[in-house]
């Protein structure tokens, strides 16, 4: 157990000094430094924070280009412009605008709101263990989804309404009982893991219940996959990151006083408890909307944040960069099952989940260390 404990949190080095009050104030809000002298706010940007952000922005263009030009039919860079456009060819502009271009913004999408939603929860938990599919928000998701599916034979607006649901459910349900003991990171990730079992659980059995056409649909599902999705998947995916993630950023600020501890965020002018319970909704929304859209997609919300904020060394939860991380990963995860292992048609929860659980033991190896030193 001692590979899980509470990681100790990057913010207490960006604790306030104490001093005269006309000291300067240093607060660390998502790869940037707000100073406070004299009752002046000053904004300084973190240089390598920003150095990371174009990095993996460039990174992800370049995934995009090679994504929407390669494949069982090849297209230059000007045909697929055209296409975007509405200037191209039938035959290019049903490739990109139906089968590729889809796709893509749905696994941008899903990539940036797993990451997000992990970013947050490892800085509420201060722990990087903490992430909606360890926790048991994601097989919550799931089992709401299942439920829509396999019961009710519903709709993708009611699938996704379903994941919405089971995702809110399981975060209220952990929230009772890992806050009445008061707020621990530690506590939140065992209670969190033992309700992730106990979801998994209910999730075979209801698939144990459907019939045998729904049974293979919905273990697809469970894999999680970004095959045969439209623009229906990536508008639903896509107006739930347009709506959460700027929330979240907003909160960004507030998160970062957060990590400080609670005395120094109240003493900040911070409400915790509220912060804390928006900011867990914002997170289980992104994860259950994602969920919903793709199926289950392991790691994303574990590794991103974690490699976003190693990579630009920001003290704060970094949540701009992590967003960017794991749209990477995730189109550059689909990227290479759909070059690598074609003409099989394998989802990229298998990539995810294989990358992953190699970061995951990498990470429980590095803590692990840590506890002993």
């Amino acid at each position: 157990m001692s590979a899980v404990r509470e990681a100790s949190s990057s913010a207490t080095d960006a604790t306030p000094a104490t001093g005269s009050a006309d000291a300067p104030m240093p607060r660390v809000v998502s790869g940037m430094v707000v100073r406070t002298r004299n009752g002046r706010l000053s904004l300084r940007v973190q240089g390598r924070a920003l150095a990371v952000t174009v990095a993996l922005l460039v990174t992800l263009t370049v995934v995009m280009g090679v994504s929407l030009t390669t494949g069982d039919f090849e297209l230059s860079v000007t045909e697929v412009l055209r296409a975007l456009t509405g200037n191209g060819s039938g035959g290019a502009d049903f490739i990109v605008n139906t089968l590729r271009m889809p796709r893509l913004v749905t696994a941008l999408c899903v990539g940036a709101a797993l990451a997000v939603s992990g970013a947050i929860l490892q800085s509420l938990t201060g722990n990087p263990l903490g992430s909606p599919d360890i926790i048991g928000f994601t097989n919550g998701s799931a089992t709401g989804a299942l439920v829509v599916i396999v019961m009710l034979h519903g709709s993708m607006t009611q699938i996704a309404l379903g994941a919405l649901i089971g995702g809110l459910a399981t975060a209220a349900l952990i929230h009772l009982l890992v806050f009445s003991g008061g707020m621990q990171g530690f506590r939140l990730i065992v209670i969190g893991v033992g309700v992730s079992a106990l979801l998994l659980a209910v999730n075979s059995y209801l698939i144990t219940r459907a019939s045998w056409q729904e049974a293979l649909e919905a273990q697809a599902w469970l894999i999680g996959s970004l095959g045969n999705r439209g623009w229906s998947h990536a508008a639903a995916v896509g107006v739930a990151v347009a709506v959460l993630l700027p929330l979240a950023f907003c909160f960004a600020r507030r998160l970062s006083m957060v990590e400080m501890g609670d005395d120094t965020a109240m003493a900040l002018g911070v409400d915790v408890a509220r912060t804390r319970l928006v900011l867990l909704v914002i997170s289980v929304a992104l994860a259950a909307f994602a969920t919903a859209v793709t199926g289950p997609i392991w790691f994303i919300a574990l590794a991103a944040p974690q490699l976003a904020r190693r990579l630009s060394r920001s003290p704060g939860p970094g949540l701009v960069p992590a967003a960017f991380m794991g749209a990477v990963l995730l189109a550059g995860s689909d990227l290479a099952v759909q070059r690598i292992f074609s003409p099989a048609l394998l989802p990229v929860g298998t990539a995810t989940g294989t990358i992953g659980g190699l970061y995951l033991i990498w990470l429980l190896v590095t803590e692990s260390r840590k506890s002993r030193a």
